[in-house]
């Protein structure tokens, strides 16, 4: 019997089986899975595609149940691929989506199941830093509620988005509507609130620690200007984790899959060209920094 988690999923490409890959994508806070548009032509036709909106985000459920941690997302996401029993797995996250993946990737490495085949993070939380300010105002409800009454959803979507991207005049009508209209939904903002107030793990030192066990390729997406995630967040990740290649895009922001779809989507293929042996080694030696310029 399937369980009834608080997800929205959707699959595309081919279906799952032996040597198939599966591609898991983990959206960022406040987002959903309209964030991946660009690279789901080029990942269906590799494999199965699995797109999860988070609990509280998108088209998933919002329950008032207070449990919108990190680690109670990484749960779901962890019962979801059991109960579907996926396998050969891509774990894709952004943002807080990319905290949320190396958790699941923690969870998977510890089982010894062989299911985790590889990990990209695009601008991963992953250390604790200084919050972005749309995150540290929803931890304020009273205040965020008489913005939230004042300016609403659109407008306050495309505040957000210009100012975590590179160049604010390049933010579109088609990517606010795509991050307000969820936001517009009952329980929006009482999601937001319980995630923004959730968002740092308690035992984040902890999970810090762990990272070095992760022996699988990881390609670390960022842009060189990204104002949420700081760069430096990835050129430490890229020495924690044993087999990792830093992609740097410039003239590029917190969303990469937006901002320079092509040049990102083009890092992306080169990665998984290069770790498709079946054993989830990459070929060659594996290198802690590479630059791409557009």
């Amino acid at each position: 019997m399937a369980l009834i988690l608080p997800l929205h999923v959707e699959t595309l490409g081919r279906d799952p089986g032996d040597g198939v890959d599966t591609f898991v994508l983990l959206h960022g806070y406040g987002g959903s899975s309209f964030t991946w548009r660009h690279w789901l032509g080029a990942l269906s036709a590799r494999g199965h595609v699995v797109l999860v909106d988070l609990k509280g985000f998108g088209a998933a459920p919002r329950p008032d149940d207070g449990r919108y941690s990190p680690s109670d997302q990484a749960d779901l996401v962890g019962r979801l691929i059991a109960e579907r029993d996926l396998k050969r797995l891509t774990l894709v996250g952004h943002s807080l989506g990319g905290g949320i993946a190396l958790l699941v990737a923690l969870r998977l490495m510890a089982a010894g199941d062989g299911r985790l085949h590889r990990l990209v993070l695009v601008a991963g939380a992953a250390y604790s830093q200084r919050l972005p300010p749309f995150v540290s105002l929803a931890r304020h409800p009273k205040l965020s509620g008489l913005l939230w009454l004042l300016f609403g959803s659109r407008r306050i979507a495309r505040r957000v988005l210009q100012s975590i991207v590179y160049d604010p005049s390049r933010v579109t009508a088609q990517q606010v509507e795509g991050y307000a209209r969820p936001l517009s939904r009952p329980g929006a903002r009482r999601a937001l609130i319980a995630a923004a107030l959730q968002v740092v793990p308690d035992d984040l030192e902890q999970i810090v620690h762990r990272y070095p066990t992760l022996r699988v390729p990881a390609l670390l997406l960022w842009g060189r200007g990204d104002p949420v995630v700081p760069l430096a967040v990835g050129q430490r990740l890229a020495n924690d984790l044993p087999d990792a290649t830093l992609v740097v895009l410039d003239a590029c922001g917190h969303l990469p899959p937006e901002e320079l779809p092509n040049e990102s989507l083009a890092a992306l293929e080169e990665f998984l060209d290069r770790t498709e042996r079946s054993d989830g080694a990459a070929d060659g030696p594996p290198a802690s920094l590479r630059l791409t310029r557009p």
